[in-house]
This record gives C-alpha cells, structure tokens and sequence, in this order.
C-alpha cells in the first residue's frame, strides 16, 4: 500500500539496506588493500597487479545489470541470497590461488559479478522505491555502504594480512559474509505495493497514484540520455580510480608504508560517506543535476591536489578533501534515472549506469597502474585523471541545458 513509502518501515529498510552494502562492499576494497602484497607474491609489475582490480570491476559492472534486472523481477532477496554464497566462493577461491591470473579470475567471476554486485546498484534501485520526498537523502545513504566498506575494512583487512597472511584472510572474509548477508536478506522479503515514483516540484508532497502503475517521465531521447549517463559514469569514475585504487601502492612509494596507504583509504572513504550524505540533502533541495555537476567540480579540483603535496600529512588532508568532492557523483546516477525513467525500469536502468561507473573504476585502475610503470611516478596519472573529470563536467553541463528540472509525466498506456 502507498503507507509503505516514507513509513517507519522503510527507514528501517535502509538501516539494513546500509548494512548489507556495507559489508558486502568488501569485495571493492580488499583487492585494493593487498595490491602490494600480491604484486611480491606473484612477481608482477604495477599494472598486473592491477589485474585482478580490473577483473573485479568488470565482473561487478555486468553483475550489477543482472542482479538488477533478478530484483525487478524477484525483489532483492533473492540476489543478495546468491550474493551471499558467490562472496563466500570467490574468497576461498582467491584465498587457494597459485598465480594472478588464478587470483584475477575468482575476484572477476564470483567475487565481483555474483557476489558484490547484488549489495550495490540492486540495493540502490530497491530503497529507491521506497521513499519519494527523501528519496535523495535515501539514495545516498545506501550507496554510501560501498564507502563505509572502504572506511571500515581496509585497516581490517590489512591487520589479518599482517597477522595471519593474506590467504588466511581471504577466506576468512569469505566465510564471515556468508553468514551475515542471508539473514539480512530474509528481512528484506517484503515489497511495496505501491510506488509513488517523482515529485513534480522538489520538496513538495508526492502526489497519490490510483494506479500500481506510476506515470512515466517525458523525456524526448530516453536512449540519448542513458548514453550520457554511461558516458558520464565512466569518465568521473576513470578520474575517481586514481586516488582510491592506488593511495596504497603511493605511500608504498612513498616510504610510508602499506598500514599508512590503508589508513589514508579510510580517511579518504570516510570522508566520502559525509559527502554522499551531504550531496543527498542537497539533491532533495536543488535537484540532482546540479549537485552532479557541483561534486564532479570539486573532484577535478582535490585531484589537481595531489600533484604538489608528498609529505604524510599533507596527503592525508588531501585524501580527507577527495572523499569530501566526490561522493556526491554516483549517486545522483541513480536519482536521474528514478525522474527521468519509469519506476518498473529502475533496477535495471540504475544497474547500467552504476555498471559504466564500475567499468570506468577498472579502466583507471589498470591506466593509472600503466602510466606509473611507464613514467615510475604517478604525477600523469592525476593529470589523466583530471583531463577525463573535465568530460564528466562537460555532460553534467549539457544534462543541466538539456533536462527540464521538473519532469513532466504522462500515463501509462492502458
């Protein structure tokens, strides 16, 4: 019934929602952390070490569009079910490997496209339908378990590394998902039965649809705006993978150390976690074209940050700057599509843009990883990243031109 939506129940959806996002949101950051290890491991370079980052991304790009698409259909138990058991596969897996490739695979197969997919975009797309006026704010708090994962686990990860050896911890993280994802999942049985979907005005109250079936947004190329969102994921995400997936391997560099690189990860997700929250207030009082064009700025910005500084402190307050920019970007993804697109297309509309976000994240893993073994520093990097940041700023800009800010809706055809 239409009481679902904003109810006392949908807030305690999204605590759990968070939670579940939060701690299958590993399998974003662990890679990350043992990059160091695994390149001593294996005896790769910088970029194949990079590989299984890559792989992983990959895997969770395409995972997000099938689970998505299995939550329109089944609601979200039924993928974060299978999310549970592939992250409890893919970790033992990658626990047992005997090369890079062994180990990129079990990230990009059942780790990345079975197992933390199903805790990211289809846990987006379903909180989504269960809030209208604080969709915003709703939105942005689920997604910003995939940076709590990264604030949390690395310092995590990197004790048990250290303590018990990296294919220990693996499997570890394996067996502790599995069992706290399913009994989260079972509470999510439950799906509205109505969707109030869009708010002609920001900030006014949704207006009651007779219908189970909620009008559909006018908008004159619905293909022309889903390739500019793709386009834009990919770019922001490009420039975002610099920092994030390689802060470890630059303190590494540095002569910090990897405990320092996990830290400086944390620091930086945390901060990112404040920011999504604050872009989600944001987006509910403005709109979320120009919140997305206001944190793509200020991530081209923090990035431009790196290039001067290589002392400790200075880093660390530059990673607490980054995470401030940009965790306002991928969410609004996810708010675009729910009022410009009809709401019974969410998971799998959202699941492809979160997915180009996800491939952007792997394309500038890897390129960042090439230019540092091509130029041994990581200044062109954060150059590449910034040039790639100044795309994403060029279609928020064109988005804001284009779109009207206040969807027009049509019915549905009987």
């Amino acid at each position: 019934m239409a009481g679902d939506v904003e109810s006392p129940y949908a807030w305690l959806r999204l605590i759990a929602s968070l939670a579940l996002a939060t701690i299958g949101g590993i399998g974003l950051w662990s890679v990350v952390v043992v990059l160091p290890v695994v390149e001593a491991e294996f005896g790769t370079a910088r970029a194949g070490a990079s590989l299984p980052y890559t792989f992983l991304l990959i895997g969770f790009a395409v995972g997000n569009i099938l689970m998505g698409r299995l939550a329109d259909r089944f609601g979200i138990t039924l993928p974060l079910c299978i999310g549970a058991l592939a992250l409890a596969a893919g970790y033992i897996a990658a626990g047992q490997a005997q090369s890079i490739w062994q180990f990129a695979l079990a990230h990009g197969l059942i780790i990345g496209l079975f197992g933390s997919s199903a805790t990211f975009g289809p846990i987006i797309a379903d909180i989504s339908r269960w809030f209208t006026r604080n969709r915003g704010i709703a939105v942005a708090a689920a997604a910003c378990g995939n940076y709590l994962a990264g604030a949390i686990w690395p310092p995590i990860v990197q004790h048990f590394v250290e303590t018990a050896g990296w294919r220990e911890a693996h499997m570890g993280i394996g067996i502790f998902c599995c069992v706290t994802i399913l009994p989260l999942a079972l509470l999510l049985r439950r799906r509205p039965l109505a969707d109030q979907v869009g708010r002609p005005v920001h900030g006014a109250q949704p207006t009651p649809q007779v219908s189970a079936d909620p009008p559909t947004p006018v908008v004159a190329a619905p293909g022309l705006l889903q390739s500019m969102l793709i386009i834009a994921g990919l770019a922001c995400c490009i420039a975002m993978a610099m920092p994030q997936v390689h802060i470890v391997a630059l303190c590494v560099d540095l002569g910090f150390g990897s405990d320092r690189g996990a830290q400086m990860l944390s620091v930086m997700l945390a901060t990112g976690v404040v920011s999504r929250l604050a872009f989600g207030w944001m987006a509910d009082r403005i709109g979320p074209l120009p919140t997305l064009l206001t944190s793509s700025g200020l991530q081209a910005l923090s990035l431009l940050l790196f290039l001067p500084f290589n002392g400790l402190a200075p880093l660390f307050l530059v990673s607490a700057l980054f995470g401030l920019a940009q965790g306002g970007i991928v969410p609004t993804y996810a708010m675009i599509v729910r009022e410009y697109f009809p709401q019974s297309q969410a998971g799998v509309r959202i699941g492809i843009v979160l997915s180009a976000t996800m491939i952007g994240m792997a394309i500038g893993g890897w390129m960042s990883g090439a230019i540092y073994d091509a130029t041994r520093s990581y200044d062109l990097a954060f150059v590449n990243g910034f040039l790639w940041n100044l795309l994403n700023i060029a279609i928020a800009v064109s988005l804001l031109l284009w779109l009207p800010r206040r969807p027009i809706f049509r019915a549905q055809p009987a």
